[in-house]
């Protein structure tokens, strides 16, 4: 069975027969004392045997009777740790030094004090003890290097404990963390459902489960996804796409994958999800690929992997979907994202603009830590920068989630070790949430609007392509489909952005919406359904992106997205002929309202004859004041009656 529970909390651990055992450092006896002597001598024989468990009760016999010797503590913590029981092994080897004055000989025990002192956030422990094997160790040995990193990791982690950036994250209660592990949580858009990996006990395959909030706040019982998802291979690490309607998540070991561990796609309809597909040699490779990450609209997929080439020992990789509906040969996400070390479980927020992933190749709290970047430009990540304390711990970290609106966090963590739970691997994980420190939001802030897009004739529900324009960099930021079966989509807006928003579908005119987030106005999230109208004679839109100065009839540059998208209309339906109309408000005389709006109606239609529209398939035609859409009693309504519509002849 490979599991695939994150690296990032499995620690393994080598088998005791080759741990190094702390030994005399010298071969004159410890002490002269004949009882403790032959108790000595006793322990060393029966670590010499592997009998373990004896020699550490005769070493405890030592402790008591002879507290001041400082060499059966090392020796006692040796063994300890050879047996996985490191806790007991931290305080039997401090005990140890502090009875034993500086000695060169004792370097690897210092060393061995300062990996457990890290393990366990004693920090000041961990930075003496690395400081004394500094002075001790030869200066070519092999630790050199990762004593001068941990010792930056104490400073830091002490500095980051003082300061925290918010308040500890609090585990999620009933009908969540029933199971013994439960993993890399992945929320919608519109924090409506939360999906997990869960693994109900110790010897339980991986599965994806998902929860589903309540209006008031409560979320419900966890339930398997889907049948046809959830088989007898694992099935975890899972992203949602922030509609829904797409997830990826990694398979290990089925029939006729690219590697030991693959990423899968598949893709709801109404409530039934599709049989998973393999996402190719594009995205996988012969290794290990495994926790991806899926941007709002389901086409960027970020994801770890093992494969050849990197820069460390697992990094993170990207791909998109292209416009055939393949995806692109994956592409490593390169520094300062990855480094020489650990870099994996990346999380993209909605936005679209802020990575957050773990590493253990930048300067932390010891372990893997969660580090932020920003996206600056295409294919450039900013420096990444630690969350501090208290979602960085002593601990590996795993798997982050932040809500579109920033507000809520979602985290998993190992529990506290548990008595008789010496394996690191076999304590149970589970699902924790925090609310966002401000130095930990996403760059950008998100909200949604989302709905059901109908046919406006017959009002039933259509699948239509639903895309998203930047107006002021005119790139499509999204682009997702409305489902066949109910007409739900799902779009993602990003605060202090100026957006085009068009639903489209085979024979029927565009619809054109406008978002304006570029000031701090309300921003909540919005329900909108769409109705299309079929292409017919008679049939007219609202063209909501062609933007003009007041009085003016020169159209601005943003508006070239609207225009460009006119253009492929009357491609896609050369024999289609139709009437462009201008139209204003009240403001201002009738002669100068007809003029203005005889204008503009001429600047849309010179635009598309200048770029290859033939003349005779248009016309234009101001209409002033005189065909408003509702009476102009409010600024709002004015601006609603100041149009320009596209009309079918």
């Amino acid at each position: 069975m490979r599991l695939l529970l994150p690296a990032s909390l499995v620690v393994l651990l080598s088998c005791g027969m080759l741990l190094p055992l702390a030994a005399p450092a010298q071969t004159k006896p410890i002490t002269t004392n004949t009882k403790a002597r032959n108790l000595w001598e006793k322990a060393q024989a029966q670590a010499k045997d592997r009998d373990f468990t004896k020699a550490i009760e005769t070493l405890t016999q030592l402790n008591q009777k002879f507290p001041s010797l400082g060499e059966p503590y090392l020796l006692k913590g040796s063994l300890l740790k050879a047996m996985g029981d490191n806790r007991p092994a931290f305080e039997a080897y401090r005990m140890g030094i502090s009875k034993i004055p500086l000695d060169p000989t004792r370097a690897s025990d210092y060393y061995a004090l300062g990996e457990l002192a890290m393990s366990f956030g004693e920090y000041a422990t961990a930075a003496d003890s690395y400081r004394k094997y500094l002075k001790t160790a030869p200066k070519s040995n092999r630790n050199g290097p990762r004593v001068q990193r941990q010792l930056l990791n104490c400073e830091f982690a002490q500095k980051a404990m003082a300061a925290p950036t918010g308040p500890q994250p609090e585990r999620l209660g009933e009908p969540l963390n029933t199971f013994r592990f439960q993993y890399f949580p992945a929320l919608t858009a519109d924090s409506r459902f939360l999906l997990f990996t869960g693994r109900p006990a110790a010897d339980s395959g991986e599965d994806l489960f998902i929860s589903r909030f309540a209006k008031e706040g409560t979320i419900g019982a966890p339930v398997p996804i889907s049948p046809a998802i959830n088989t007898p291979y694992n099935e975890g690490a899972g992203t949602i796409a922030g509609d829904g309607k797409t997830l990826v998540f990694a398979s290990c070991d089925r029939p006729n994958s690219v590697g030991n561990c693959d990423l899968y796609i598949s893709r709801r309809t109404g409530n039934s999800w599709s049989k998973p597909q393999n996402l190719g040699r594009n995205v996988n490779s012969p290794e290990w690929d495994s926790q991806p990450t899926l941007s709002a609209d389901g086409r960027t997929l970020y994801f770890t992997s093992t494969r050849r080439g990197g820069r460390g020992q697992e990094d993170i990789y990207v791909t998109t979907l292209g416009a055939d509906g393949n995806w692109s040969p994956a592409r490593n996400l390169g520094e300062p994202v990855n480094t020489s070390g650990k870099d994996m479980a990346p999380f993209i927020h909605a936005s679209g603009t802020t990575l957050y992933y773990v590493t253990d190749g930048l300067v932390g709290m010891g372990g893997l830590d969660v580090y932020r970047c920003e996206q600056q430009a295409a294919n450039k990540w900013s420096i990444p920068q630690n969350l501090g304390y208290p979602l960085n711990t002593f601990e590996n970290e795993a798997s982050l989630f932040i809500s579109s609106d920033n507000r809520r966090g979602f985290c998993s963590r190992s529990r506290a070790a548990e008595a008789g739970v010496k394996q690191e691997r076999d304590r149970p994980v589970e699902l924790f949430s925090f609310e966002v420190p401000q130095a930990v939001r996403a760059r950008e802030t998100s909200t949604y609007t989302q709905g059901r897009v109908f046919d406006a004739i017959t009002k039933k529900p259509i699948a239509a392509d639903v895309q998203l324009y930047d107006l002021n960099t005119d790139e499509l930021v999204q682009y997702v489909a409305s489902d066949s079966e109910n007409g739900e989509y799902t779009v993602v807006l990003n605060e202090g952005r100026q957006y085009a928003m068009y639903a489209a579908a085979n024979k029927y005119l565009m619809k054109s919406l406008s978002f304006d987030y570029s000031d701090k106005r309300a921003f909540d999230p919005l329900t909108l359904d769409i109705y299309l109208e079929p292409v017919r004679s008679g049939r007219s839109i609202v063209l909501n992106n062609l933007f003009f100065d007041t009085n003016q009839f020169e159209l601005k540059p943003k508006s070239r997205t609207e225009l460009n998208r006119l253009i492929a209309f009357m491609k896609q339906y050369p024999d289609v002929q139709v009437e462009i109309s201008g139209h204003t408000d009240d403001v201002g005389s009738d002669e100068d309202n007809l003029t203005l709006s005889q204008n503009r109606a001429k600047a849309v239609y010179s635009y598309l004859v200048g770029q290859g529209v033939k003349a005779p398939r248009l016309r234009f035609r101001g209409y002033g004041e005189t065909k408003p859409l509702n009476p102009n009693d409010s600024d709002q309504h004015r601006q609603q009656n100041r149009r320009i519509e596209f009309r079918i002849l």
